[in-house]
């Protein structure tokens, strides 16, 4: 018996190590052989002169099949491990990728973009804190400012009032279904989109020519005269460019609001009837306080919305005629002017200034239910 057991140990010895040496071998070689089969569906993307149809099924099915694909391995190479580590490395291998690509495409050029600010237009001698100072010193940064001000207060404020009126009162038609889906299209427009589309309702012909403008054309049909509306009616133009993200956003705050006033009960508002409240003590003493949470919410992401406000004012008036704002100015100077530094600048200020708006609206989510 001894020796029959002195004979097996060292057999299952090289039974357990030979298994560990095929699952290292195994875990090493699959994803290997995955990353060749997604780099080889890369390179034929990149270089294949195949019909459009076959390149964009290929597109499809080395995408997405290569992402599942990537993931089956990975939740499987980790399976192999004892339940201990598998508990442990599992939720990463679904979160890391995310991770990864934040950190790949978000972090780390945010890092470089303030290493980039603290040196001079182009990285030929360390400035430190300079650009930061001298963005708070140029008049046209200053205007960016005040602009960006009016929109975050104006576009916000009309944005969310329109949405939850029009919420309110939509939910009390029987053309409900309608009224929304009118409302909500523009929300299906892109932001280039609805700048066009602006632009031809704002536009300006020079006198004795016939005004193709909407607002023009109602204008002059009531006896007065055309205007330049987003260039020369100064500085009232940015209330006009700020129209067209209200027209946007509109439907956004509308939908949502919406889905928080189905979910007061009926019984609340009821009794709040009964004990004799007209509709605008229901409407600002129970409605609003109880949808609270979703109104900073919308609040906060329509202001990062308009902190952020680029493509619309690029073109209606390419960010002339006082119409500059941050991220304009970010563009002319880091693009057109190539000053790399100071553009770079510009750029983390307006980073710094969402953080705060971004940070305050995921405490609302972590304290309360938004919707």
């Amino acid at each position: 018996m001894q020796n029959t057991s002195r004979a097996s140990t060292p057999e299952r010895i090289l039974t357990l190590l030979t298994s560990t040496i095929g699952q290292v071998l195994i875990s090493v070689l699959v994803p290997l052989l995955t990353f060749v089969v997604l780099w080889r569906g890369f390179l034929f993307l990149r270089d294949s002169n195949a019909p459009k149809s076959i390149i964009a099924l290929v597109a499809i099915i080395w995408g997405v099949g290569g992402v599942g694909l990537l993931y089956l391995i990975a939740n499987w190479i980790v399976e192999q491990l004892p339940d201990k580590w598998t508990a442990r490395l599992q939720p990463f291998v679904f979160v890391g990728p995310a991770v990864a690509i934040l950190i790949w495409y978000l972090a780390l050029p945010a890092f470089r973009t303030f290493w980039i600010s603290l040196w001079n237009r182009n990285g030929t001698a360390f400035v430190f804190l300079q650009n930061y100072l001298d963005v708070f010193r140029d008049r046209g940064m200053l205007e960016s400012f005040r602009n960006n001000l009016l929109w975050m207060i104006v576009g916000t404020t009309f944005s969310v009032g329109f949405g939850l009126l029009i919420a309110v009162l939509a939910d009390r038609s029987k053309f409900e279904r309608i009224a929304k889906s009118i409302i909500f299209m523009p929300m299906a427009i892109s932001f280039v989109g609805a700048g066009i589309i602006w632009k031809f309702i704002y536009e300006n012909r020079p006198p004795g020519e016939a005004q193709i403008g909407l607002l023009n054309a109602v204008v002059t049909a009531l006896g007065g005269q055309p205007q330049a509306w987003v260039s020369l009616v100064q500085p009232w133009n940015n209330l006009f460019l700020i129209v067209i993200v209200v027209w946007l956003q509109t439907g956004f705050a509308m939908v949502l609001f919406s889905a928080a006033l189905k979910g007061i009960p009926a019984e609340l508002l009821e009794a709040s009837r009964v004990d004799g409240a007209n509709e605008f003590q229901v409407f600002f003493r129970i409605m609003v306080p109880y949808i609270q949470g979703t109104i900073i919410t919308v609040t906060t992401t329509i202001v990062i919305f308009t902190l952020k406000i680029f493509d619309v004012v690029m073109v209606m008036t390419g960010a002339q005629y006082g119409t500059e704002v941050i991220a304009t100015q970010f563009y002319r100077q880091y693009f057109s002017n190539r000053n790399f530094g100071y553009g770079s600048a510009i750029a983390i200020i307006l980073l710094i200034a969402v953080i705060p708006v971004m940070i305050y609206n995921l405490r609302e989510f972590r304290e309360k239910e938004a919707f």
